[in-house]
């Protein structure tokens, strides 16, 4: 891979892991594009990298909620910081099941399925549509509705399926508040995709070529930066309810998939 590829790659998945439009989807549509040739463990190591990244930026971002988490729950008694911590935990339950039991069902669809990548963005275009004409409102995300929340995440690792879109729309269509609803979906991921990372690392599947460390660390830094512009981005853009053209988006790109799998 080279250094324009990293950077094009850093970039898309920096977008679009918080923008509601598929990180995974648009990886899978930029490596068919660009035509990546690398083998396997290769890419599977540039993407957690990649992700890495991503998760970084929630961090710096989110840095004082979590900090303010952190000492509550430290004070161990249950106050609204450790409750949503838990609710975190709860969120985490249907992802972990569909990650330990169906992992290998679910790496046979990343192999440049670019026809189901079509069709799963025009789910996400039809959840944001929805999401953007809900009511807003002042209602914090319950325990049920975490529990929801987390089938909305664990459906939306589908390459397609935006998980930042598929979990605010869930959240907001059962009555929460739409800025609660993106802080929550952004900080339920970090736990997971850190979990992610060291599967991935302990697992001994990732292959590190020195080759290729200045690809991955250009990829590393413009994932990173692209995150935290969109992370901040899209914070207030569900507070404006300006999901839709997200949707048409969606819409467009999925259609343009669709058309990309038929003609190849």
């Amino acid at each position: 891979m080279d250094i324009l590829d990293a950077i094009i790659l850093g970039i898309i998945q920096g977008l679009t892991e918080f923008l509601p439009v598929s990180s995974s989807g648009h990886l899978e549509l930029g490596k068919a594009i660009l035509g990546d040739n690398s083998v396997p463990e290769e890419s599977l190591l540039f993407t957690v990298v990649l992700h890495f990244a991503t998760a970084l930026s929630t961090i710096v971002v989110f840095r004082k909620d979590i900090l303010d988490l952190i000492k509550g729950a430290l004070k161990f008694k249950w106050n609204d910081d450790l409750q949503f911590i838990s609710k975190i935990a709860v969120s985490m339950i249907p992802a972990v099941i569909v990650g330990l039991f169906f992992e290998e069902q679910l790496e046979a669809l990343f192999g440049g399925n670019i026809l189901l990548v079509g069709c799963m963005l025009i789910v996400t275009a039809i959840l944001l549509y929805l999401a953007d004409k809900a009511k807003d409102t002042n209602k914090k995300v319950s325990f049920k509705n975490a529990f929801v929340i987390g089938i909305s995440q664990a459906i939306a690792m589908l390459p397609g399926i935006s998980r930042s879109g598929a979990t605010i729309s869930t959240s907001v269509l059962l009555g929460n508040d739409k800025t609660k609803a993106a802080r929550f979906s952004f900080l339920m991921v970090v736990p997971l995709i850190f979990g992610k990372i060291a599967k991935d690392v302990l697992s001994g599947d990732l292959t590190y070529d020195s080759g290729n460390f200045t690809a991955l660390s250009i990829g590393f830094i413009a994932a990173f930066i692209a995150g935290l512009f969109a992370c901040t981005w899209m914070i207030a853009l569900v507070k404006k309810s300006k999901l839709t053209y997200f949707a048409i988006y969606c819409v467009i790109v999925g259609l343009v998939a669709i058309l990309f799998s038929l003609l190849n």
